[in-house]
């Protein structure tokens, strides 16, 4: 282990960000750069190496945590990065974007402060690529197969990754101008910056993975004509259908979902756009939702000069520690402070959404709510409660319902569909149409960055069973797999 004393001589100590009067005048990442790597091999220190480390229960890729820390604490970071990258395709990924239910389930975290597994991970992985210890690892030989895979979000690209290595010539499909997926246009740039996604698509590149943007199956391609041309296909087309809002006053002006929103911002930092056809400048901001997608809205609306933003959220406040109902290890709902709520607006709780109002020209201006509390599971309004803020750009952050119908994908491939309506698969991820495959939120339905890296793995290892008759590849989770619950 590392040091059988390090988590009695240090604190927790978590990376630094930027003070907020700096970065939100500006797109980059919020925290300081070179501020971990002082302090993460103290922080490494303070893994104990337990007998049952149930930090790999808490993570679906079974992330080798305790042998990385210890490299961590070293300094070894060659060894560390081959140890990270044993089971995971993009740390810097998930070191960024993950809510880290690794630490949630770190066995310290029952009496102390958990672990900063997530600083160690991305401190590991920032160092293996100015180390150069992340090159290309392109396939001895080619199988003469090929698999297209539909999507170049984390899943996709993992599915991808896997089975180039393995020797099958790979296509990722990507109905953008760019991959990424949700990565590139739904994750702001303050969170991640794109050159992380940049490097690996090049890495990729160089292993033998060829991509194909701007081509949207079911659309642009008929899905059919896909499944002759490839001897399999792995569907890793997210769960992208919006949450709507069906209450009165939704056509009006300046009400958008989310992912109408952040992506055009995005566009303004690739330099697409010079201005956001939606931006928040100069507005009231209303972000209805209280996640991570809302969270994302309000840092991107600061950034923009908005006049004011307000969240809402229809439960309640989360408390700052765990409840009897969220024992150790689950992954447990806590009041959670982003850097975007560092940087100013209200959150408002247990409040609901009864309509909106608009001005002569038929542009939204004020949103009436009221609060609300729970009977039998279910949201009720308090009488005498209702009011009006002001609302003159409202976005929809209440989650996504499943995968894309509208395109014909599903359609056109035949799928079936589970009783959540996402697609249907067996254990090997295979859905009802031979030599297709899901993987990521497409099957399982909205979740974490680690879960759709973790499907990704897993899809791989059944095409590349399906493709040759045996697979070397591992495969961390079943899709019948959920994250750690009472």
């Amino acid at each position: 282990m590392a040091d059988p004393k390090g988590f009695l001589n240090h604190e927790r100590e978590i990376a630094k960000t930027r003070p907020v009067e700096e970065r939100v005048k500006d797109w980059n990442e919020v925290y300081q750069p070179g501020s971990l790597l002082p302090i993460i091999s103290k922080q490494a220190s303070r893994c104990m190496d337990c007998g049952i480390p149930f930090c790999h229960n808490g993570c679906p890729l079974g992330n080798l945590i305790p042998e990385w820390n210890d490299y961590a604490y070293r300094e070894d970071w060659t060894e560390a990065s081959e140890r990270l990258h044993a089971t995971n395709n993009f740390p810097e990924f998930t070191g960024r974007l993950c809510p880290a239910p690794c630490e949630a389930a770190c066995v310290l975290g029952i009496n102390q402060p958990p672990v900063t597994i997530k600083n160690v991970e991305v401190s590991i992985i920032d160092k293996a690529w100015d180390n150069g210890d992340v090159t290309p690892q392109p396939p001895e030989r080619l199988s003469g197969k090929t698999v297209a895979v539909i999507g170049s979000g984390p899943a996709g690209l993992a599915a991808a990754q896997q089975l180039t290595r393995a020797g099958h010539t790979v296509a990722v499909y990507e109905r953008a101008d760019r991959i990424g997926g949700l990565l590139r246009y739904g994750i702001p740039e303050f969170k991640m910056e794109k050159r992380h996604i940049n490097r690996r698509i090049e890495q990729m590149r160089a292993e033998g993975t060829k991509f194909r943007t701007e081509v949207e199956i079911g659309r642009d391609l008929d899905a059919k004509k896909l499944r002759k041309r490839y001897d399999a296909v792995v569907i890793a087309a997210g769960a992208t259908t919006s949450r709507d809002l069906p209450v009165p006053g939704r056509e009006l002006n300046g009400i958008h979902f989310a992912m109408e929103y952040l992506p055009l911002a995005n566009k303004v930092q690739e330099g697409d756009l010079t201005v956001a056809p939606i931006s928040a400048e100069g507005k009231h901001v209303v972000v209805i939702g209280g996640g991570d997608t809302g969270a994302d809205c309000v840092g991107t609306a600061h950034r923009q000069g908005a006049a004011s933003v307000t969240q809402l959220e229809i439960m309640g406040k989360p408390g700052d520690e765990r409840n009897p109902g969220q024992p150790w290890p689950t992954f447990p709902m806590l009041y959670k402070v982003t850097s975007a709520h560092e940087e100013g607006g209200e959150r408002i709780y247990s409040v609901s959404t009864t309509h909106f109002e608009g001005d002569e020209d038929g542009n939204v201006q004020w949103l009436h709510l009221t609060e609300v509390e729970f009977k039998d599971g279910r949201p009720e309004p308090k009488p005498g409660t209702e009011r009006k803020i002001p609302a003159q750009l409202v976005t929809l952050a209440m989650g996504f319902t499943g995968t894309d119908r509208d395109n014909g994908l599903v359609e056109q491939f035949g799928l079936e569909l589970d009783e959540r309506g996402n697609i249907a698969r067996d254990a090997e991820f295979a859905t009802n149409v031979p030599g297709v495959y899901v993987a990521g939120d497409a099957g399982r339905g909205q979740s974490l960055i680690v879960w759709a890296i973790a499907e990704g793995r897993s899809a791989a290892k059944g095409v590349d069973r399906f493709l040759t008759g045996v697979s070397a590849l591992p495969a961390p989770i079943k899709p019948t797999d959920r994250a750690l619950a009472v």
